[in-house]
């Protein structure tokens, strides 16, 4: 048997370590060591893809476990930063459980995961999402949602940090995220057929923008990439429509 068919499933096997590692670090409220594991875990999503198609292995198998990883990585941890968020906007503490309405307002956040959910289980079988996306991928959205902690428990950021760290802002945040991932909104996706600058502006013109943008902001940056990326790709599917 091949070693070349087993690398795309170690590396999405890879991704899920890296978000159960993740996960650790979000109920020690370590945001630096919860964003470098999550980033590791969406490198191993994206290159076990690329495995899959370079050694022409993908497989049903391949694809049920890179969504289970995903799940984990880019849905389970995303949702508990934002209920520790919730939690920390409150006033009380996420890891001594009580019957008040605060404590149940910051378990609110979970929703991300429930939402997560059932959008990679609509992707497994959507055939219109071979090529592009609808609606927000969970790695887009997961990283989102960790700058918000970084942004928040950053001193340098005070004034932004007062601004989101409100449980309105933060439950907006929560159901808006909860509707971008299963919004019938069109996104491309970053996969390259080929490099010329013709099928790849709006791939081009997020890298090289989102480049400036994080030289100048670092993770406060985030935010805005994402906002762009749905921006672009809302604009080129208009642009295509029209001619």
């Amino acid at each position: 048997m091949k070693l070349t068919k087993h690398i795309p499933n170690i590396l999405t096997l890879l991704n899920l370590s890296s978000g159960l590692i993740a996960l650790l670090y979000v109920f020690k409220q370590n945001w630096f060591w919860v964003a470098f594991f999550v980033s590791l875990g969406i490198f191993f999503d994206f290159f076990d893809g690329l495995a899959a198609r370079t050694f022409k292995v993908s497989s049903p198998l391949g694809l049920q476990l890179d969504s289970l990883a995903d799940m984990v990585t880019s849905g389970v941890v995303p949702a508990f930063v934002m209920s520790f968020l919730l939690a920390h906007s409150l006033n009380i503490s996420l890891l001594e459980p009580s019957g008040n309405v605060k404590y149940y307002w910051a378990l609110s956040g979970l929703i991300i995961a429930l939402a997560s959910a059932y959008r990679l289980a609509k992707f497994n079988i959507d055939s219109r999402q071979s090529t592009s996306f609808i609606g927000l991928p969970t790695p887009a959205n997961a990283l989102f949602i960790i700058s918000l902690a970084l942004i928040i428990f950053n001193e340098e950021y005070q004034a932004i940090s007062r601004f989101l760290n409100n449980p309105y802002l933060l439950s907006l945040l929560t159901i808006l995220s909860a509707y971008l991932l299963n919004a019938e909104i069109p996104l491309f996706s970053l996969k390259f057929k080929d490099f010329s600058w013709q099928n790849n502006q709006s791939k081009y013109i997020l890298i090289f923008s989102s480049i400036l943008l994080i030289s100048f902001l670092s993770y406060a940056a985030i935010p805005l990439i994402i906002l762009l990326y749905i921006i672009l790709s809302l604009s080129f599917k208009a642009n295509e429509i029209t001619h």
